[in-house]
């Protein structure tokens, strides 16, 4: 049974106990403690070998098989997860192909995307606004945005919404990124991962560093573009 777990990425030595003093406290008797009356005495002489069943694992062997365990864990939860795209065709559909493109790497962490959509309402009033893309993949379902039974709009929830008629204007921050609007150049994103500045501003060569910029060919839409921002997380 253990080594069909290792080789199925697992390690049954290791995946049963959170820590190693679990671990070392499972080869313990009862009779163990009623002699050494101490539980730390007895666990290193479990370490030591000199208790319990076969060659004990040492800290570090155990806490590396606990390591790969937990990496085989989530790997093999990530390559099972069904996205919300997935399988679905965007054949003539360029910005739910480029949603699409995207998901993955937004949902696991490694990428943070700005969209700016400019669009008309319901009311067919001109709104436009810059959407946290990460925040709106965890906050509500996008399978009936991926098939087109509902558009990606911009919301007064959203980093910034603007109401072109109404003059409705409203900025709020997300979990990744900090809106700087007080900027005599326009209005500005820190991502609150790694500090750096995204500059939206059209006329600007760069939007920042670690960041692109790319507009978006749509019929269903004004205008959209994309920031995608490449966090450096530290190793």
């Amino acid at each position: 049974m253990e080594d069909e777990a290792q080789n199925n990425g697992g390690d049954a030595t290791v995946t049963e106990f959170t820590t190693y003093e679990d671990y070392l406290d499972s080869q313990i008797t009862a009779i163990d403690l009623y002699y050494l009356e101490d539980k730390e005495l007895a666990r290193q002489l479990v370490e030591l070998g000199y208790r319990g069943s076969g060659e004990p694992l040492k800290r570090e062997e155990f806490e590396s098989r606990k390591k790969a365990s937990e990496t085989f864990r989530l790997s093999k939860r990530l390559a099972t997860k069904v996205f919300a795209s997935y399988g679905k065709d965007f054949s003539g559909f360029p910005f739910l192909a480029a949603l699409a493109e995207r998901e993955e790497a937004n949902r696991s962490g490694k990428l943070t995307s700005i969209l700016f959509v400019r669009t008309l309402n319901g009311k067919g009033q001109e709104i436009s606004g810059y959407i946290d893309y990460a925040h709106r993949l965890k906050t509500e379902n996008f399978e009936s945005i991926f098939n087109r039974s509902r558009m990606l709009m911009p919301r007064p929830s959203d980093l910034s919404f603007y109401n072109w008629e109404t003059q409705t204007c409203t900025s709020n921050a997300t979990p990744n990124f900090q809106v700087i609007a007080d900027n005599e150049n326009g209005i500005l994103f820190k991502n609150k991962r790694d500090r750096k500045i995204i500059n939206v501003d059209p006329k600007e060569e760069s939007p920042g560093d670690n960041t692109t910029r790319v507009q978006i060919p749509t019929k269903e839409h004004i205008q959209v573009v994309i920031f995608d921002h490449l966090t450096r997380r530290k190793a």
